[in-house]
């Protein structure tokens, strides 16, 4: 697997969702074959938070969270690591915003902002969700969103709606 310059590792910051089978078990299956890629280290994980589905009302609630991955990987190769891990789990791809296992996006790779066709970073949508803005709360309040120059916890404030949308689950450690 491609690596960065001179095995340099970034922080960078993962979203994890999942509303099919056993929510919590996936969560707990992604984090670990994170941990397993080459060259990456999960730093740290938020809370898990239970969430209202986004796009398609019409399907399961999800379980979002948020981590901290210290990684050597590209970004490119990182985006392939995540992708097989969800396949893996069973993901497939047909429509947008459907009932998923597991969904693993790449929302920050370190201050880099990223616009390729297949890999976009900060992730577009991040601003205007509080299933991801929320657990990325817990881990980096004050980190500046490299895009909108924004620190994470002013995007989180500017949503109207996050109160009754993301509730905090009761769960053992990571």
């Amino acid at each position: 697997m491609k690596q960065t310059a001179e095995n340099k590792r970034t922080r960078s910051y993962i979203g994890l969702g999942s509303n099919l089978g056993n929510r919590l078990g996936n969560i707990r299956f992604a984090l670990a074959a994170m941990g397993q890629m080459p060259g990456s280290s999960v730093l740290r994980m938020s809370a898990v938070y239970e969430t209202e589905p986004f796009g398609n009302a019409d399907q399961p609630k999800f379980l979002n969270a948020a981590v901290e991955l210290e990684t050597s990987l590209e970004p490119a190769v990182l985006l392939k690591s995540l992708q097989r891990i969800e396949h893996h789990m069973g993901r497939v791809r047909q429509v947008k915003w459907e009932p998923r296992v597991i969904d693993l996006d790449i929302l920050y790779f370190g201050n880099l902002v990223i616009d390729t066709p297949d890999l976009k970073v900060p992730h577009p949508e991040l601003s205007l969700r509080g299933f991801v803005l929320v657990p990325l709360c817990d881990l980096i309040p004050d980190f500046e969103d490299p895009a909108s120059r924004q620190k994470v916890k002013v995007l989180l404030k500017k949503i109207l709606r996050t109160k009754g949308d993301v509730k905090k689950m009761e769960t053992a450690n990571f």
